[in-house]
């Protein structure tokens, strides 16, 4: 099956009489998919179209920094996985960011997606109280209900940058 990347993704609203953890995954499932919504229908020269100088940050960067954002949380931080960074190198800890005419929507969608997948295959097996089986940087330990809001705030963040983006890239406003 072939996934049309340039289309909009169905985003479905949280519910508002869930539990606590459907709402958390509600949540974090909506603002993934808004930021797939901003990306959608556009170009990949669109997509690397930077917010305003002299920032370099397009929603391609954005995908590409959410991708990296989703493996240093779920695989790092709470499966203890040894897992390199996709984009990020020695020499530009922000490439995530740096995105270049070689870098495809394509290529960063099927990564951010593979992660959002690997996330959700992780955090199933967890409690929201379950701390992770891996040290953060800053050498605290977190618990998956702390990395759920996390994520959840980092994309509605995120998500407010690619409103910007997308409305200096084609006039496109709205959630």
């Amino acid at each position: 099956m072939t996934i049309d990347h340039t289309a909009a993704p169905e985003r479905v609203a949280p519910s508002t009489t869930a539990d606590e953890r459907q709402a958390l995954e509600q949540w974090l499932d909506y603002h993934r998919a808004t930021l797939a919504t901003k990306c959608a229908g556009l170009t990949d020269e669109q997509l690397r179209t930077t917010s305003a100088p002299p920032s370099d940050l397009s929603l391609l960067g954005l995908v590409r920094h959410m991708a990296e954002v989703e493996r240093g949380w779920f695989r790092k931080v709470l499966a203890g996985e040894e897992a390199t960074w996709l984009y990020a190198t020695d020499e530009d800890y922000d490439r995530d960011i740096h995105a270049t005419e070689e870098d495809t929507y394509a290529e960063a969608y099927a990564t951010w997606q593979a992660e959002i997948a690997h996330a959700r295959e992780v955090a199933a097996k967890r409690s929201l109280d379950d701390l992770g089986a891996g040290v953060h940087r800053s050498g605290e330990l977190f618990n998956l209900r702390w990395i759920y809001l996390h994520m959840i705030e980092e994309y509605a963040r995120h998500n407010g940058h690619a409103d910007l983006i997308r409305e200096r890239i084609d006039g496109a406003t709205g959630d």
